[in-house]
């Protein structure tokens, strides 16, 4: 979910977004709804906010309905590889199951936040045209899909970063979301050094070679804050490039994600 975006597209169509849902902190929503309740109801009730503020405004409907398009993907491919039959080997089944878990609470939020005006869930082509077409039943192939999908995820999330500087409450929910994607990324790469053979599949990004290039585009990028690292401390490009994660933009998500829905 890239909740970054949807702050940053809220702020455009309503000046005041940020001030509005500034009111909406944390220590307001255990004020109102009582100490005792479990933290893992404050989605729930931040998506009760955006709901509320949000809902008679087709601009936002509009964001809120293409973030959750990318979440149903993420979901429902996980449902996929999870329910088929002997695809993922059970010394990695736990892995995915629990990633599918947290994908189905993404969707759950933004289906709270848009109520009826939540769009039908979409037809998926996870064969991407057929560059993936065993998918489902090849477990690298699976492997292969999985990461890619969890690399663009924590690339658009860090694109708009920028868009909640403003509203550190806000900042902090996001953040919290970003950095479990992150993780999903992680252990997936991991999981694909191993199941693929490949080395340079770690937990972080190494230059932009990978499945669906798109996805890694910039990563190579030896330039930060302005200065250019070539040679840092004597350690490869490689080295230096891995040490910074390259955020994508709306555009480059929608091309990449674009081959996986039909309609």
């Amino acid at each position: 979910m890239d909740i970054f975006k949807i702050i940053d597209d809220f702020q455009k169509i309503d000046g005041d977004a940020a001030g509005r849902l500034e009111y909406a902190t944390r220590r307001h929503f255990m004020n109102r709804i009582g100490s005792k309740i479990a933290s893992a109801a404050i989605p729930t009730a931040f998506a009760s906010i955006v709901n509320k503020a949000y809902a008679q405004s087709a601009a936002a409907v509009d964001v809120l309905n293409y973030a959750l398009t990318l979440e149903y993907l993420e979901d429902e491919f996980y449902k996929a590889g999870n329910a088929a039959a002997n695809l993922i080997p059970a010394s990695d089944k736990a892995i995915f199951t629990q990633i599918g878990k947290h994908e189905t609470q993404h969707v759950a939020f933004l289906v709270k936040a848009l109520g009826t005006k939540a769009i039908a869930k979409p037809t998926f082509d996870f064969q991407y045209g057929g560059a993936f077409g065993d998918v489902f039943t090849n477990y690298k192939t699976f492997v292969t899909v999985s990461s890619a999908l969890e690399d663009t995820g924590v690339r658009a999330y860090k694109g708009q970063a920028g868009a909640l500087l403003a509203d550190p409450q806000i900042l902090e929910y996001a953040l919290q979301v970003h950095s479990v994607e992150a993780r999903h990324a992680a252990v997936v790469r991991r999981l694909g050094a191993t199941v693929l053979a490949n080395a340079a599949m770690k937990g972080w990004i190494t230059g932009n070679a990978g499945a669906v290039p798109a996805i890694y585009a910039g990563e190579d990028n030896m330039t930060q804050g302005g200065v250019n690292l070539k040679g840092l401390a004597s350690k490869s490009d490689a080295a230096v490039t891995e040490a910074f994660d390259e955020p994508l933009t709306k555009e480059a998500v929608l091309a990449i994600a674009g081959p996986f829905i039909k309609k």
